[in-house]
């Protein structure tokens, strides 16, 4: 913003020159908008690299689009047994020891 002090009006820029006029047929890029885009032909050396963890995640998903991981019917028949008998013990120092391996290893 300009301050009139002394009553001369501030001097005003010039005017820009005319841009010359594009032709209605022709785009920007410079060919007629009237022929069809040409289809660019696949590079046949594209290629994709997975990271180690890209690659661990598509295995987990075709492991879980395979359907569910077999279980062990042995052994949850041994667990049933033992929980029905009463004789199935809890260790919590086990617990605790397992937990703080898994946070540590979450933590890394």
């Amino acid at each position: 913003m300009t301050s009139k002090i002394d009553g001369a009006a501030p001097p005003r820029p010039a005017p820009a020159p005319a841009a010359a006029p594009v032709p209605a047929a022709i785009e920007r890029s410079g060919g007629p908008r009237a022929q069809a885009v040409a289809e660019v032909p696949p590079v046949a050396a594209d290629n994709v690299r997975l990271t180690g963890e890209a690659e661990a995640l598509r295995v987990v998903q075709q492991q879980a689009k395979a359907g569910p991981s077999p279980m062990d019917q042995a052994k949850i028949q041994a667990l049933r047994a033992a929980l029905a008998a009463g004789t199935y013990r809890i260790d919590p120092q086990d617990i605790a020891r397992r937990l703080d391996a898994l946070e540590r290893e979450l933590s890394r």
